[in-house]
């Protein structure tokens, strides 16, 4: 295995890949679909829900929102790339969101004031349909998702302190398990594992999406594959 020290993730094959598990139906891939899904939510366990601690991380309570923009009947996920420069996951691919903050309701209230501290993206255009359960990052982050349909019409202004980019991203793609890629490299004296899902958009340029993101994303596909 590799050492994570100097660590690229891209450069790690997978050791396997989950082409033989069934993809999400098409028809709950959209809005009523989600809908119906999250108003009768079927058993289900979640993959993943703890990634292996790093030392001397004091854990923080935060919220993601997982926005889900209906496009013509179909859904996208909304997703951003974290700015180089910031202390935690610099770079990476990331849904909306952030710590806790002592004026926030609850955490769907976390999620939707980060999004638009983020983003730019009104509460006025988002649905909450659910949440899926807690997911504990290494960097001991334990986050709540917080799922929503996100309407048309919303206009974007990413803050350029927190965000390098922001694009949509098929769920049909990301439900699709073909994609989701299975890894696992030597760090600090253990070994640890992770999932990554890349995607390259309309642009050739490929957004190598893994982690917790991907993580969490696996666990919307299982609640929305059961």
């Amino acid at each position: 295995m590799t050492s994570l020290n100097r660590f690229d993730p891209r450069v790690i094959a997978p050791h396997q890949v989950d082409a033989h598990l069934q993809a999400v139906p098409l028809d709950r891939l959209t809005a009523s679909g989600l809908r119906r899904h999250f108003a009768s939510p079927p058993i289900w366990q979640p993959d993943v829900v703890r990634e292996r601690p790093l030392p001397n991380r004091q854990s923080s309570p935060a919220a993601v929102l997982v926005p889900l923009v209906v496009r013509q009947g179909h859904l996208s996920l909304l997703l951003t790339q974290r700015g180089q420069h910031l202390a935690n996951h610099s770079g990476q691919i990331a849904f909306p969101g952030g710590r806790v903050d002592e004026s926030d309701t609850d955490l769907v209230h976390t999620a939707l004031r980060e999004a638009q501290e983020e983003v730019g993206l009104s509460p006025q255009f988002v649905e909450v349909l659910g949440t899926l359960p807690i997911y504990v990052t290494g960097s001991a982050f334990i986050i709540t998702p917080v799922v929503a349909l996100v309407q048309p019409g919303f206009e974007l202004q990413p803050n350029p302190a927190e965000v390098a980019d922001v694009f949509e991203v098929p769920m049909p793609y990301l439900m699709n398990p073909a994609h989701h890629r299975h890894h696992r490299a030597m760090f600090e004296g253990a070994a640890r594992q992770w999932l990554s899902m890349p995607w390259t958009g309309p642009d050739n340029r490929e957004r190598y999406i893994w982690g917790a993101t991907a993580g969490m994303l696996r666990n919307l596909y299982r609640f929305l594959v059961s």
